[in-house]
């Protein structure tokens, strides 16, 4: 089945002067038959007039309905478009739990004397992980120590 493209143009609202033609009327139907002459060379095939509304700005706060003529033109896709075929990602690589390194103050090791800093423990595996309520401890410490550095700065 073909894939279409839609242009929609102004119908020309002034005709156009040309040698002979001399009413309004003919002036008008040779504007229109220029415009129609000019996209069907660039392969628009006419399908349509249409007149439709136009909600437009009236005033500071009005707003009026303006009817507008125009002129539905199609032509078929150059490119025909495939069906696409999603692209599935690769599977995420596993993670081995013996290897993961997880690093946590524990407040159980005392502070450095010279840095005031407590130490940083490094757990291994999961299973040596310190409790919650270690570590609650530890992030008291770490902002007790975050704060003297600043107040000291």
């Amino acid at each position: 089945m073909p894939r279409y493209e839609y242009k929609i143009v102004p119908a020309p609202t002034k005709g156009l002067k040309e040698k002979g033609v001399k009413t309004p009327e003919a002036r008008f139907s040779n504007a229109l038959e220029r415009m129609m002459n000019e996209l069907a060379a660039e392969g628009w095939e006419y399908q349509r007039a249409e007149t439709l509304p136009s909600i437009e700005r009236s005033g500071l706060t009005g707003s009026t309905t303006e009817w507008r003529n125009v002129l539905v033109f199609r032509k078929v896709c150059e490119e025909e478009m495939a069906p696409s075929k999603p692209e599935l990602l690769p599977p995420p690589a596993p993670v081995a739990k013996e290897a993961e390194t997880i690093a946590v103050a524990v407040p159980e090791k005392a502070a450095d004397p010279e840095t005031k800093k407590p130490e940083i423990a490094v757990a291994q595996k999961p299973d040596e992980m310190p409790k919650p309520e270690q570590l609650s401890k530890s992030l008291t410490e770490l902002r007790a120590v975050r704060n003297s550095e600043k107040t000291s700065s």
